[in-house]
């Protein structure tokens, strides 16, 4: 609302009611910096929830067998043996001879005609090939409307021997322009020459129509069929089971289908990343096709009577390139620890240890599995620091001074400081707010009990923290935190002399907590911490009503909404009261007028 005052009095109304406002707003200035504080103090509330929980995360790692059963191995001789354990792996040697390594199925072409370039099409190159391996396939061409004048447009496909049209007229095209059909007579080869106004070159490499005339934008070549020349094949593989690893359909063997443009590269990669498990390639210095299984061993047909481990059918792998059909790998054979048996592959699992044999030999190489201590040792104290971290953060943040002589900024304040100064002084108004908070001094308080406590029914030499090294710091500033004792000496002696108890120690199961781990008594105080943070500071998902803070945030707004409209009133008051006034001026100043003029 715009308002014109002040011309009888001469007085700077909206100035005056400015400033009884600033009085009257005084209040609402309160409450809106009671709503900062409390949007603070819910903020901080989270970012501690949000470290619990992510130390939550770490603190179940420490719950799985995984974190303190790690194994080292070693291997006698690398270049012949090497090895990896999992935790479940015992701690042994094992002794493995006499090895011979698996290998994998090959296959291999004849010579092919040294003319034949690899990267250029087949059906260019089909005069080294028997015309037998070829199968034309109908291809339907549906309606092109062109975009821009041209006199050329390239079919999807290459290898092209004839065309027919839709209304049964062999060797010509139709094209449509302005309601007016021409049919264009159809030459195919390879070389184009002199082409008439009324025929259509189509190269038959690459399938490129050349029409003797321009085509006008708009123009439709009309639908039409094609004979297309390609290359019909299968490859049947196993796998270890002896199961066809091709479609069922089609009896385990797995189809393929090359027009003549493909190259054969192309063609040989495009086996190599199908789902038979075979590697192939062309050799140039041999001029011979390679194809060899992924996988080693002799992948067989349980029902197979040959024992073949790839199957060629099709003129062009068996006709062709002459792919043998009998190919086999072999299994490794080896001894592990006196016993005589075989694998599938050079790389195998046993007992929890996985071999991979590197090469054939007679001789004996050991392979040694133990605890791996230093790793164990080093989760462990990763752990610890992370823990201290925590308390540093939370201790932090609950020790904090409030400053109080720093309140959280009205805009009008704002507006006066420069964004730096504004940073600084935010900095220090959300001081303190958590400060004593009784739920994360109970939490930490229950952890600090948690991590001393000892661990009822150990059944090893070790039952607390102490036994096997890890206290409490003797530093009163260090509230709480943990120090693994001298280098770590007594911890990684405690866990290379009995490792089971050092693992019961932190994560045992139990009905009640004093038989619980230290790490399931950790993430129980956390779990019920988080909670209570949660009904007092809630979730960024969660609606006000859900949490302390978001009813007392809820009404706050609704006092400043309710006294917002009680200022609106108010200083609709005070202009009333001077517009009043301002017209008894006035209406003063035209009686004086009047009067005036009589003694005048």
């Amino acid at each position: 609302m715009v308002r014109v005052s002040g011309l009888a009095s001469g007085m700077d109304i909206d100035q005056i009611v400015s400033d009884l406002m600033k009085a009257e707003r005084m209040p609402i200035d309160k409450m809106k910096k009671q709503k900062q504080t409390l949007e603070w103090q819910r903020d901080d509330y989270r970012s501690m929830n949000l470290l619990l929980s992510e130390f939550n995360n770490l603190a179940f790692n420490m719950t799985l067998q995984s974190s303190y059963s790690s194994k080292t191995v070693s291997s006698s001789d690398e270049k012949k043996v090497k090895a990896a354990a999992t935790s479940s792996a015992a701690n042994a040697s094992y002794t493995l001879s006499n090895v011979t390594m698996a290998t994998a199925a090959q296959s291999i072409s004849t010579s092919i005609d040294s003319s034949m370039d690899p990267t250029k099409s087949l059906w260019s190159q089909r005069g080294s090939m028997d015309s037998s391996v070829w199968t034309e396939k109908t291809v339907e061409q549906a309606a092109i409307t062109l975009s821009a004048d041209t006199s050329t447009v390239k079919l999807a496909k290459g290898a092209v021997s004839a065309v027919n049209q839709n209304t049964g007229t062999l060797n010509s095209i139709s094209v449509t322009t302005d309601g007016t059909s021409k049919a264009y007579t159809v030459r195919i080869g390879t070389a184009a020459g002199i082409i008439n106004s009324n025929e259509v070159f189509i190269n038959e490499d690459t399938g490129e129509m050349t029409f003797g005339t321009t085509l006008t934008s708009g123009s439709t070549i009309e639908a039409f069929s094609y004979q297309q020349n390609v290359l019909n094949f299968s490859v049947t593989t196993y796998d270890s089971t002896g199961k066809a690893t091709g479609n069922i359909q089609d009896g385990g063997s797995t189809p393929f289908e090359f027009d003549g443009s493909t190259s054969l590269n192309t063609l040989l990669t495009q086996i190599s990343n199908s789902k038979v498990g075979i590697s192939a390639f062309f050799d140039e210095g041999t001029n011979k096709v390679v194809m060899t299984r992924k996988d080693t061993g002799n992948l067989s047909s349980a029902d197979s009577a040959d024992g073949s481990n790839m199957v060629f059918s099709g003129g062009f792998l068996t006709g062709f390139l002459q792919l043998a059909g009998d190919a086999k790998g072999t299994d490794a054979k080896f001894t592990l620890n006196g016993l005589e048996t075989t694998r599938k592959s050079n790389t195998f699992t046993t007992g929890g240890v996985t071999y991979t044999l590197q090469n054939n030999f007679t001789g004996d190489v050991r392979v040694n599995v133990s605890n791996d201590t230093q790793k164990v040792f080093d989760t462990i104290k990763d752990f610890v620091t992370k823990y201290n971290e925590l308390i540093e953060k939370i201790n932090g943040k609950i020790t904090e001074e409030r400053d109080r002589n720093y309140q959280p900024l009205t805009d009008e304040e704002r507006e006066k400081l420069t964004d730096k100064q504004a940073e600084q002084w935010d900095e220090k108004a959300k001081s303190g707010l958590l400060k004593g908070d009784s739920i994360l001094s109970s939490g930490l308080n229950q952890m600090r009990s948690n991590w001393y406590a000892s661990v009822s029914g150990m059944s090893g030499g070790f039952s607390q923290l102490t036994d096997i090294g890890i206290s409490t710091s003797a530093n009163y500033t260090d509230r709480g935190k943990l120090v693994i004792e001298g280098d770590g000496t007594k911890l990684k002696e405690a866990i290379e002399k009995d490792p089971q108890s050092v693992m019961d120690l932190f994560m045992k199961s139990g009905s009640t907590t004093s038989e619980k781990g230290v790490v399931r008594r950790l993430r129980d105080t956390i779990t019920q911490t988080v909670s209570k943070v949660e009904q007092r500071a809630g979730r960024s998902t969660w609606t006000s009503e859900q949490f302390l803070l978001g009813r007392n945030l809820k009404s706050v707004n609704s006092q400043i909404t309710s006294f917002e409209s009680r200022l609106t009133q108010v200083e609709d008051r005070y202009y009333r009261q001077f517009t009043a006034m301002e017209k008894a001026i006035q209406n003063a100043n035209a009686q004086s007028a009047q009067l005036s003029q009589y003694f005048s």
